[in-house]
């Protein structure tokens, strides 16, 4: 088992595939997009197989796929298929914009995917567009549809946006009357891709409250162990709203993940500047051997939050930084 310096067992692999993306959301990257990773610059399915394989053999038994949007990589279906087949993985779920996603979704229940994070920041096809800058509302129903007929646990992601999308925060707590879904509703971040800043009003405090005035009865749930969210749910209704603090970060203290960018960058913070270029390694000639020591070695400086993460490596133009080139 990988445990850092603080004794935090890390099991769960957050795997970015691609740092493209077809939405160009406000709050992840500018109108024109960004200046993608060069071709050779990503790393291969080989190369993802094989370090996905090195922490599986290292303890890690959770892996989610992301990007950028996972399925704009070409091929991305049968890499999914064969991370599902390595030994020691229990849990392997992906997240998603649900563009392109519907007509896998059978490949996906046969590979034994059973969670799946769908992005979804309104209820209102206005404001989807206003948001993503492309007209797909449909799509992503479509796609939440799919998942939900193929017991596909869903989770419903929703950043909370200022003068965006805050009322469309209980059409979507309304969405867990007669579904089992949870939306969670996440505080927005400064990884937009551009210099704008972020505003800070709409804080996990100031979600919880608007909800609750809208529900009082809304009663809290126990959080998994390493949960980012804190849980609720309303009586009688099926599903439940999970509230994640991604700015304030007041999750970080039984932290269990680590991240891998689409270039092959080993992550062990979202809040982290720099990192293991683990693709270039393998590209050396690294054995899995050395691979793993280099792991440890890294999991071993993980920082205690994401505020010493921060502080310690990231500069002021990496915090505008995309979450496509971050791994999502």
């Amino acid at each position: 088992m990988l445990t850092d310096k603080f004794g935090r067992n890390i099991n769960y692999l957050r795997l970015a595939i691609v740092d493209r993306c077809n939405l160009r959301c406000t709050y992840c990257m500018p109108e024109k997009g960004l200046t993608w990773i060069k071709q050779n610059e990503l790393m291969t399915d080989e190369e993802m197989l094989r370090i996905c394989s090195v922490f599986t053999a290292m303890g890690v038994d959770k892996i989610r796929i992301t990007g950028g949007e996972p399925f704009v990589r070409k091929n991305s279906i049968d890499l999914i298929k064969n991370i599902s087949q390595l030994n020691g993985l229990n849990d392997l779920s992906i997240t998603t914009n649900g563009l392109l996603t519907e007509p896998y979704i059978p490949q996906l229940k046969q590979y034994g995917i059973k969670s799946v994070n769908l992005s979804l920041d309104t209820m209102d096809r206005g404001r989807f567009f206003k948001i993503t800058r492309r007209n797909s509302f449909d799509k992503v129903m479509k796609t939440l549809d799919g998942l939900l007929q193929h017991d596909i646990k869903v989770k419903i992601n929703t950043v909370v946006m200022e003068g965006q999308n805050t009322e469309d925060i209980i059409p979507l707590v309304l969405l867990t009357k007669g579904l089992p879904v949870e939306v969670r509703f996440i505080e927005e971040m400064p990884f937009n891709g551009s210099e704008t800043d972020v505003s800070l009003n709409w804080n996990f405090t100031k979600i919880h409250s608007y909800i609750k005035d809208h529900f009082p009865d809304i009663q809290k749930t126990v959080d998994p162990k390493s949960s980012t969210s804190y849980n609720y749910k309303i009586p009688g209704f099926e599903g439940g709203i999970g509230i994640i603090a991604a700015y304030t970060r007041s999750f970080c203290g039984d932290c269990n993940r680590i991240r891998i960018t689409p270039s092959g960058i080993l992550r062990t913070c979202l809040y982290e500047g720099g990192g293991i270029n683990l693709k270039d390694e393998i590209r050396m000639g690294k054995t899995d051997e050395e691979l793993k020591n280099i792991i440890i070695s890294s999991i071993h400086q993980k920082p205690k939050d994401g505020w010493e993460a921060q502080k310690l490596s990231l500069t002021a133009s990496q915090i505008h930084q995309s979450m496509a080139t971050i791994g999502g």
